[in-house]
C-alpha cells in the first residue's frame, strides 16, 4: 500500500509540475499590454519627484571644495540637500568649541556648518537642514546609547536651547543673507517619533509626544524670530509605528497651546515620512507608500491644516538579499541590479498619482551623491524630473498580460510651456530575477500636434545601461566573494570602500573593471520623427523584465 501510496504520489508530482512549467512558458509569451494616453485630458500640475538627497552627517565636509560632476550632474534635477541631524546629538554634530565642557554653554562654533552649506549653494542647490537633536551639554545623562548614536533626551532647559538655535539662525542670515536663507528648507528631528532619535527621559509615549511638540514649538520660534516665516515641517516614521502617534504632533500644531510663544499652534509647512521596503522581493509589513503619506495628509486636513507639502526624507530598500562581513544593509538603499530602475518608477508613478512631492535619495553615483558614474536609480530619476511642470495626462490600461503579480504600468503629463508630452512605461515584478519580457502597445492622442511632425525621443533602462550585471560576472570569474564587502554585495556604490572594502579587490576593480563600467552604464537615447494622423502616435516597444522607458513627445 505504502509503495502505491508513492508512486500516485510520484504521478501527481510530476503532473503538477509539468503543468507548472507549461503555465510559467505561457504567461512568460503571453505579456502583452495596451495603454491608451490621451494629451488633451490633463488633471494636476507635477513636480519633480527627486529634488531632494539626504547626507547622513557634515563630519569630514564632503561639500567643501566640492567639484560638480560635468557629466552626470545631479544638481541639473536636485534642489534640496537635506543635512540629517546638523546642529547636535554627539561630538561630531555639537557645534561647538568644546562640546565636552558642561561649564559653558554658549562656546558656538558654526563654521562646519556654514561652510558645508556653502559647498552646497556653489553646487547650485539649497541646504535643507535638519535640526533638533540636543547637544549633549544641554542634556544632563546624555544618552547616545541607541542605534544612531545620537542624544535621544531632550534639552534640560529649553531657553538655552532655543537660544542656541537662534545663534545658529543669526549667524547663516549674517553669511548669507535673510533674502537666501529663507529660500532654504529646515526640518526638526529625523523620524521623530521614534525612540532611537528621541524620547523623553521617562520613556512614557504620552510625555515624549509632549516633549517633542515643546522641542519643535521653541526650534521654530528660535528660528522665525531670527529668520522670518522660514519652510520648515517634521519627518516621522509613519510607514511602521513609532512611539506614539503623530496625530498629537499634528494636533498641536494646528489647535494647540505653543510651548514657547503660548498662542495658538505653531508654524507647519510640510510634513514628511520614511519608506523603506525589506529587501530587493520583499515588501514592507507596514504602510505602502500611498498609504503613509495619506496617512499624514488625512490627519493634517482633519484638523485644518491644508496645502502642506508632502514627501519623504529617506527610504528606498533597506536591506540585500546577501550580506558582508558586517552585515546585509544596502549602504545607498537600493540594489544595483535592474530590478532597481523598475522599482524606482512604480515609486514615481505612485507620487505622481497621489500628490507627494519629492522622495528623498542617499546615492545616486557608483561614490555617492557627486562623484562616479550612473546607477540605474540616476537614469529613472533624471528622466522622472523633467515631468516637473507638466500636468497629469489621462492614462487607461486597455489590455491586460498574464503573468502573475507582474506589473506593467504607464504614467504621462503634458507640459504646456515647453510643448511635450513625457511618458513613462515599466515593466516589474518584485522579485531580481524575473524573466518575463513586456510586449507594450500605445495609442498616444495628441489632438495639438495632429498634421505635425514630432520628434519621439525613447530613453529604455534596462541591463544596456546598467553595469551591474557585468560586475555580476566578473565577481565569478575574479573571485570577489560577499566576505570582500563590508555591508550587502547587492549595494551599486562600488567606488565607495564600505561597500566593497577588499583591499585586492578594490585594486582589480579600480584597475581592470571600473572603466569598463564607466561604458556600461551610458544610456544612449533613440529618436525617431512620425507625422500625428488624426491625432494620434501608435507606440510598441518590448521592455525587459524590470526595464523603464521614457518618452518625449514634441513637434520638430
Amino acid at each position: 500500500m505504502n509503495n502505491f501510496r508513492q508512486i500516485i504520489s510520484a504521478i501527481l508530482a510530476a503532473i503538477i509540475g509539468f503543468f507548472s512549467t507549461i503555465t510559467a512558458n505561457v504567461t512568460d509569451l503571453v505579456n502583452n499590454h495596451e495603454f491608451v494616453v490621451d494629451a488633451s485630458v490633463c488633471g494636476d500640475v507635477l513636480v519633480n519627484p527627486a529634488s531632494n538627497v539626504n547626507i547622513w552627517s557634515i563630519d569630514g565636509n564632503p561639500f567643501v571644495n566640492q567639484k560638480i560632476n560635468e557629466e552626470y550632474n545631479i544638481f541639473e534635477f536636485v534642489d534640496y540637500v537635506q543635512f540629517m541631524q546638523c546642529t547636535g546629538g554627539n561630538l561630531t554634530r555639537d557645534l561647538f568649541v568644546d562640546p565636552t565642557d558642561k561649564t559653558v554653554l554658549d562656546d558656538y562654533d558654526f563654521t562646519v556648518l556654514i561652510e558645508n552649506c556653502r559647498g552646497v549653494l556653489e553646487l547650485g542647490a539649497k541646504p535643507f537642514l535638519k535640526l533638533g537633536s540636543v547637544p549633549l551639554k544641554y542634556s544632563s545623562n546624555a544618552n547616545t546609547d541607541a542605534e544612531f548614536d545620537t542624544n535621544i533626551y531632550p534639552p534640560d532647559d529649553y531657553n538655552v536651547y532655543y537660544n542656541y538655535i537662534a545663534a545658529i539662525a543669526q549667524a547663516l542670515v549674517d553669511e548669507f543673507g535673510k533674502e537666501e536663507v529663507l529660500t532654504w528648507r529646515f526640518g526638526v528631528m529625523t523620524e521623530y517619533e521614534n525612540a532611537s532619535w528621541f524620547m523623553a527621559k521617562s520613556g512614557d509615549p504620552d510625555e515624549s509626544a509632549a516633549e517633542y511638540c515643546k522641542l519643535y514649538d521653541y526650534t521654530v520660534a528660535a528660528l522665525t524670530d531670527v529668520i522670518g516665516d522660514v519652510f520648515v515641517g517634521a519627518h516621522s516614521m509613519t510607514v511602521t509605528e513609532g512611539l506614539w502617534d503623530e496625530k498629537i504632533f499634528i494636533k498641536h500644531c494646528a489647535q494647540g497651546t505653543n510651548y514657547k510663544t503660548g498662542k495658538k499652534g505653531s508654524r507647519l509647512c510640510y510634513l514628511s515620512a520614511s519608506f523603506y521596503d525589506s529587501t530587493p522581493g520583499k515588501y514592507t509589513g507596514g504602510k505602502t507608500l500611498a498609504e503613509t503619506i495619506n496617512y499624514l495628509r488625512s490627519t493634517a486636513e482633519k484638523y485644518g491644516l491644508n496645502n502642506l507639502i508632502y514627501g519623504i526624507d529617506e527610504g528606498r530598500i533597506l536591506c540585500g538579499n546577501s550580506s558582508g562581513t558586517i552585515g546585509d544593509e544596502l549602504f545607498t538603499r537600493t540594489c544595483g541590479f535592474t530590478y532597481q530602475a523598475g522599482y524606482d518608477a512604480r515609486i514615481y508613478k505612485t507620487m505622481f498619482e497621489n500628490n507627494i512631492n519629492y522622495f528623498s535619495s542617499w546615492s545616486y553615483l557608483s561614490n555617492g551623491l557627486i562623484d562616479g558614474y550612473p546607477t540605474v536609480s540616476y537614469h529613472v530619476a533624471s528622466n522622472a524630473a523633467k515631468f516637473n511642470g507638466a500636468k497629469l495626462a489621462q492614462t487607461k490600461k486597455t489590455s491586460f498580460g498574464l503573468v502573475p503579480k507582474a506589473e506593467v504600468e504607464a504614467v504621462s503629463a503634458f507640459n504646456d510651456s515647453t510643448d511635450t508630452l513625457h511618458i513613462m512605461a515599466y515593466n516589474f515584478k518584485n522579485k531580481v530575477d524575473y524573466t518575463a519580457p513586456a510586449d507594450i502597445e500605445m495609442t498616444v492622442k495628441v489632438p495639438q500636434f495632429d498634421g505635425k511632425k514630432v520628434k519621439i525621443t525613447a530613453y529604455v533602462i534596462d541591463d544596456d545601461c546598467n553595469y551591474f550585471d557585468e560586475w555580476q560576472e566578473d565577481r565569478i570569474k575574479y573571485g570577489i566573494g560577499d566576505d570582500c564587502f563590508a555591508w550587502s554585495p547587492d549595494d551599486p556604490n562600488l567606488d565607495n570602500p564600505t561597500t566593497l572594502n577588499n583591499p585586492e579587490a578594490r585594486a582589480i576593480y579600480q584597475s581592470e573593471l571600473r572603466n569598463k563600467y564607466i561604458e556600461c552604464s551610458k544610456l544612449t537615447p533613440t529618436e525617431q520623427t512620425v507625422t500625428v494622423e488624426n491625432g494620434e502616435i501608435a507606440l510598441d516597444i518590448t521592455l525587459d523584465p524590470n526595464a523603464v522607458v521614457f518618452y518625449e513627445i514634441t513637434p520638430c
